[in-house]
């Protein structure tokens, strides 16, 4: 050990020489313990996301009523299309009294029917849309998980200068 610690002039200039060959290795192969620590962390972090969907109280009675209206229309549009293939098989004389009254219906009221479904359908895409519950990428947040940044490589200069802006 006295040669050693000659050689390479003492425990902190080994230390620091020994740091230096872990970071020239890292430049090369990926250090697999960091990735694992890094990787925990990020399934953690989704974990408590997906956790935090169900932490929210259970809606009232009115508001399981009004989500149940809402989920009507799209059920009763498609039963109605097959309904209407079944009362044509069953009576094809009254099915076709009832397609003539269609055809006298004028062709703005059919436009406005079009908007009415088209902003029905469009406004329940958006709203599930701004909730985040289309699939996407990750959104960062503030505060990341504890030890998601790396202080091997020093703070994040430019991460701080948005969060200053902020």
């Amino acid at each position: 050990m006295g040669l050693i610690n000659q050689l390479f002039g003492g425990a902190a200039a080994t230390t620091a020489f020994g740091n230096a060959a872990r970071g020239v290795a890292e430049v090369f192969t990926a250090n697999k313990t960091r990735e694992m620590t890094l990787s925990h962390e990020a399934y953690m972090a989704a974990l408590a996301e997906a956790g935090a969907e169900f932490a929210t109280p259970r809606a009232g009675w009115f508001d399981v009523f009004v989500n149940a209206l809402n989920r009507l229309p799209r059920p009763m549009l498609a039963f109605g299309t097959l309904g209407l293939f079944v009362y044509a098989m069953v009576s094809p004389a009254g099915f076709a009294r009832r397609m003539i009254g269609l055809q006298e219906v004028p062709e703005p009221l059919w436009w406005l029917l079009g908007a009415i479904v088209s902003f029905y359908f469009g406004a329940r895409e958006a709203h599930y849309f701004r909730r985040g519950r289309l699939a996407g990428p990750a959104v960062a947040t503030d505060n990341p998980p504890a030890g998601a940044q790396d202080h091997a490589a020093g703070p994040n200069a430019a991460l701080e200068d948005w969060r200053k802006g902020k």
